[in-house]
């Protein structure tokens, strides 16, 4: 989505209020996760740069982590649920195919009926897209918007699967969106979809191309797949030049940009990301060693985190990038 000069005029400012985060308490170490697909601590460190991950409990759905980070953005923006306006859940593993996620979200924060609520599912992009249409919404209709990122993939991941198992936990991370505070604002966001890689990430199984049978169950075609050199070769050769041209629209140098919150995909690949986009005085924030990677709620969690131990300071640019399944790529720049 390609938002040029003139019309980023005419949006009323619109910043972040505040942040929260839900981690659950399940601590799963690199023996454990390795154990059934065949690998150890040392492999998966080296692979991913991962050490351990939170896994949901039992009886915890994503509605569930996604509430739990919901309040805690909102007590840190200090808005109630009642006068919230919007709730966006971007999630990829909902509680169920129907009803939408955030409705069960609206209805754990006794958001008012004024409150719409919806889902969106951009995979690991999806914070960031969730975070665009909000935007977008809050500066034509006002009010407050909560944008939530939820993710339990250790649900849909097969635990053989050495490719993908070893790198996902559980979590959820939210921001609060409203009338910009002291020159908190949300600058600009751009959008992409690059579709030839539509088959990098994904679950074949469950849907109405091909439905749930004992045959897609026998075969593991409701697991979740991921080709991860293709992500990777699709993320190097597109992520730095539309990363420099979105800064470019915003009219900023990456001089200007003091603070990097990435999707948490893979510690190794970030650390590759990092030297590919080349920002010479920007921090770039990671929580993927300790926490995994946790889809749409990366971002949120590890945004939440360089906040609350207050490393971005009044003032200074934050740039959020992000990539999933589609393929999907989603900036959002900010002042903090």
């Amino acid at each position: 989505m390609k938002t040029e000069h003139a019309e980023r005029a005419h949006i009323p400012p619109v910043g972040i209020l505040g942040t929260g985060s839900y981690l659950p308490s399940r601590v799963v170490t690199n023996e454990i996760v390795g154990a059934p697909a065949g690998v150890d601590d040392e492999w998966i460190v080296r692979k991913t740069g991962i050490h351990r991950r939170r896994y949901a409990a039992d009886d915890e759905a994503t509605s569930d982590l996604a509430a739990a980070a919901g309040r805690s953005a909102l007590e840190n923006a200090g808005i109630p649920a009642s006068d919230l306006s919007l709730i966006i859940v971007a999630t990829s593993t909902p509680d169920s195919p129907q009803p939408p996620t955030a409705a069960l979200v609206h209805h754990l924060l006794q958001a008012p009926t004024t409150a719409a609520a919806f889902d969106l599912n951009a995979v690991c992009s999806g914070f960031v897209y969730a975070l665009a249409a909000a935007q977008r919404m809050i500066a034509a209709d006002g009010g407050h918007a909560l944008v939530i990122g939820a993710d339990l993939y250790t649900r849909v991941t097969d635990p053989a699967d050495r490719r993908t198992r070893v790198l996902f936990g559980d979590a959820a991370g939210a921001v609060v969106l409203g009338p910009a505070r002291a020159g908190r604002r949300l600058h600009a966001t751009r959008l992409l979809t690059h579709s030839e890689g539509r088959d990098l990430v994904r679950v074949p199984a469950g849907g109405t191309r091909l439905g749930w049978s004992a045959e897609t169950v026998a075969n593991g075609l409701h697991y979740f797949a991921m080709n991860g050199r293709g992500v990777k070769e699709i993320v190097s050769a597109n992520l730095p030049g539309t990363v420099a041209a979105f800064l470019d629209e915003c009219g900023v140098t990456k001089e200007d940009v003091a603070h990097i919150v990435p999707h948490q995909g893979n510690a190794v690949m970030l650390q590759e990301v990092e030297k590919e986009l080349d920002f010479p005085l920007a921090q770039l924030h990671t929580t993927v060693s300790e926490f995994g990677n946790t889809g749409s709620a990366s971002i949120p969690v590890t945004l939440n985190a360089a906040a609350r131990a207050g490393r971005l300071r009044p003032g200074e640019k934050v740039l959020l990038t992000a990539f999933g399944g589609g393929f999907s790529f989603g900036y959002a720049l900010a002042e903090w």
